[in-house]
């Protein structure tokens, strides 16, 4: 299955490299970004396609890392609490198989048995 994954990968990265060849011309086109604002104004210089693309790629990757590490987090303080709740079942039922068994209730719920 590994090797597979590494075929359909290599092919991929090939066709993306295809695709890049082919649409040179396109993909260095300068673009430019204006931001007009009440309080900011600018105008970058011109940026090739693909460069934005890159960047646009790069501030995804970096969005879901953090949310990524948030989760993580999250799942750990779950673990930590679950664990302590488990901790703290397994002593009250430590401490309920030590108690000593008694006949006291046993003799008003069970039918009477006289001779």
């Amino acid at each position: 299955m590994r090797h597979v994954k590494a075929i359909i990968v290599v092919l991929f990265l090939l066709v993306v490299v295809v695709v890049a060849v082919q649409n040179y011309q396109a993909l260095t086109t300068p673009i430019n970004f204006k931001i007009n604002l009440l309080f900011f104004k600018a105008e970058t210089a011109g940026l090739p396609v693909f460069l934005i693309a890159v960047v646009t790629f790069l501030i995804g990757v970096f969005c879901l890392w953090i949310y990524g590490i948030s989760e993580r987090l999250n799942y750990r303080r779950q673990i930590k609490r679950l664990m302590k709740d488990v901790k703290e079942k397994e002593q009250e039922l430590n401490s309920l198989r030590n108690l000593p068994v008694t006949n006291e209730g046993m003799a008003s719920e069970g039918p009477s048995v006289t001779s």
